[in-house]
C-alpha cells in the first residue's frame, strides 16, 4: 500500500455534510484505508465566478489503487454526490484532488502529481500541515512541478 494525500473542499449546500458522505465513500474504496483526517476549515474561494466559503481539509490514505484508478474513483465519489464540471473554479457540492500519491511524480494532461499547486494554496497548506508536517517540509524543498 501505498500513502497518498487527498484534499477535500466543498461550498455548496450541506458542505460538511458532503464532506462527511465522500469521507465515508472513501473509506469503502476497495483496497483504501483513510488513516488520518485534518480539522476542517472555512476559507475563501480562490478564482472563479463569485460564489460562497468553502470547507477544506486534507486526508492521508493507505492505497493499493494505481493513481489513475485512484484519480477515477474520486471523480465517480464526486459524481454521485452532485458534482458538475461547467467553468473552471465554479461553486461545487464536493471537491476531491490527489495532491500527493507516495513519491511519484506525473505530468501529464489528466493528472499531474503532486498537485501543482499545493505550495501556492492555504486551504491545502494549513490541514496537510496539520496531518503531515513533514511532508510539507519535504515539498517545500523540492517544489513540486508545475504544468505548462
Amino acid at each position: 500500500m501505498v500513502t497518498c494525500y487527498i484534499a477535500i473542499g466543498s461550498n455548496l449546500g450541506d458542505r460538511r455534510g458532503f464532506i462527511e458522505s465522500a469521507i465515508k465513500k472513501i473509506r469503502l474504496l476497495a483496497n483504501t484505508k483513510v488513516k488520518k483526517v485534518s480539522s476542517i476549515i472555512e476559507t475563501l474561494p480562490q478564482g472563479g465566478p463569485p460564489q460562497g466559503l468553502y470547507l477544506n481539509g486534507v486526508l492521508a490514505i493507505e492505497t493499493d489503487l494505481t493513481p489513475y484508478q485512484l484519480l477515477q474513483e474520486l471523480q465517480k465519489i464526486e459524481l454521485m454526490l452532485g458534482r458538475v464540471r461547467t467553468v473552471l473554479n465554479a461553486p461545487r457540492p464536493i471537491d476531491l484532488d490527489i495532491l500527493t500519491y507516495s513519491d511519484i511524480c506525473i505530468k501529464e494532461e489528466a493528472l499531474c502529481l503532486p498537485h501543482p499547486r499545493i505550495l501556492e494554496r492555504d486551504f491545502v497548506l494549513i490541514p496537510l500541515k496539520e496531518i503531515a508536517p513533514e511532508l510539507v517540509k519535504r515539498l517545500k524543498r523540492t517544489k513540486p512541478i508545475k504544468r505548462e
